[in-house]
């Protein structure tokens, strides 16, 4: 191989991107290193472009890194410039039911021109044709444990609905998620302004991967009692040996052997409406002091709580970004919300209207494999430079957040796409 000095410290194309890319100047062999003391000497993590370097050193490289494993399994992500239905239908074979995830923010079908990268002016005929054709194929990439995502607003909803559930099934329809977009304050419409987008989630069949994600409570709460009773009618249970009804068109929340399980582990009681009286263990005959019977209310013990289940309103994050100066940014909380819930460490998340990078950037960090298809310019302009500094260390999006920090941080990035 190559000495770093050859492959590196004379290539003067790469080391003026790295100082484009802000990662420093090169100027010599220690401007390498991460640590500079004899003992722990470390290499930065500074991205490779291989467009900078000659056939011999390319050949070299890869014969190294496939001596021992497989291209396919060694890397990270794979960036294709292209117009998604040609790319989708190239990589179809080798794909053809590996992708976990697809996530993707198609240009909507607006009723005017806009200043974006793409065009957004479509007869709905034609915009409608286009999804049909790339969700079709998308589908067949899919493993039947997959998921897909797909972003729109008010003036595509209505058709797109209509596309998934033909292409997936009704049953097949998991969630309409609210998405908050950017805000706009203008008074000469004679309409509410726009401030929500649509996410709609399907799965590829029943069988799924699907797993609950939580945020943080800004305050957490205490242990505390609540009432054990929630919509739908139900019918009587026994409650401390007594057979009580739940209030009117309500059920009770649990089921008879988790009411015994409770009410051993005090954690249930029943509370008399009329005086306050607190029963927690053994048969309920009634209140002792004012001797009423039925007009109590039925409470069970929540533990402290410091996590709050997410439901379908989204609108607590930020829909879009700005921080790789695109009109278009998804923010990477709101992909890493869809990663995490439907992909585990290692399955394949793809992308195949990919914009400004997000979706590929947040699986990366996620250490999800990935695949992004984009055809615009921009590709070379935002996406590319965007993916070299996750594999050198982005600190921003969900970089800073706790559970990501373990397992992408400025000694864990790096990679191979």
């Amino acid at each position: 191989m190559f000495g770093i000095q050859d492959i590196i410290l004379n290539n003067i194309k790469q080391i003026n991107e790295w100082k484009e890319l802000q990662f420093g100047d090169i100027k010599c062999q220690e401007d390498l290193y991460l640590k500079k003391d004899l003992f722990d000497i470390e290499y930065k993590k500074l991205p490779l472009d291989t467009k900078y370097f000659s056939e011999d050193f390319k050949e070299q490289l890869l014969e190294n890194l496939t001596k021992n494993h497989n291209l396919d399994d060694i890397l990270d992500g794979l960036l294709i410039k292209s117009e998604n239905w040609q790319a989708l239908n190239t990589i179809l074979i080798k794909y053809k039911e590996q992708v976990q995830t697809i996530y993707i923010d198609p240009p909507f079908n607006k009723e005017q021109d806009a200043d974006y990268l793409y065009n957004v002016k479509y007869k709905d005929s034609t915009w409608a044709s286009l999804l049909e054709n790339r969700l079709s194929l998308a589908k067949n990439i899919m493993k039947d444990s997959a998921s897909i995502f797909v972003r729109c607003d008010y003036s595509g909803n209505w058709i797109l609905r209509s596309i998934l559930n033909e292409i997936y099934g009704e049953d097949n329809f998991r969630n309409e998620i609210t998405l908050k977009r950017i805000s706009k304050q203008n008074p000469k419409i004679k309409r509410f302004n726009t401030s929500t987008d649509t996410l709609y989630f399907y799965s590829k069949a029943n069988n799924y991967m699907f797993e609950l994600v939580y945020k943080n409570l800004k305050k957490a709460k205490e242990e505390r009692w609540h009432s054990m009773d929630s919509q739908g009618n139900g019918q009587a249970l026994y409650i401390f040996g007594n057979l009580l009804e739940p209030p009117k068109g309500r059920r009770w929340t649990y089921s008879q052997s988790n009411i015994k399980s409770m009410e051993n582990e005090q954690k249930i009681r029943i509370v008399c409406r009329n005086c306050g009286y607190i029963h927690s263990s053994g048969k309920w005959d009634g209140c002792p002091k004012c001797k009423t019977k039925n007009n109590v209310r039925v409470e069970y013990l929540l533990s402290p709580t410091e996590k709050k289940q997410i439901d379908s309103n989204w609108c607590d994050i930020p829909g879009y970004h700005s921080n790789w100066d695109f009109h278009t940014e998804n923010s990477e909380i709101l992909l890493n919300r869809v990663i995490e819930s439907t992909s585990d460490e290692g399955n394949l998340v793809m992308d195949f209207f990919l914009g400004s990078g997000t979706t590929t950037a947040v699986a990366q960090k996620l250490r999800r494999k990935w695949i992004g298809i984009e055809m615009g310019d921009h590709f070379w302009t935002v996406i590319i430079p965007r993916m070299k500094k996750v594999l050198f260390y982005d600190k921003s999006g969900i970089s800073k957040d706790k559970d990501v920090k373990k397992i992408y941080n400025e000694n864990q990035a790096g990679g191979f796409f």
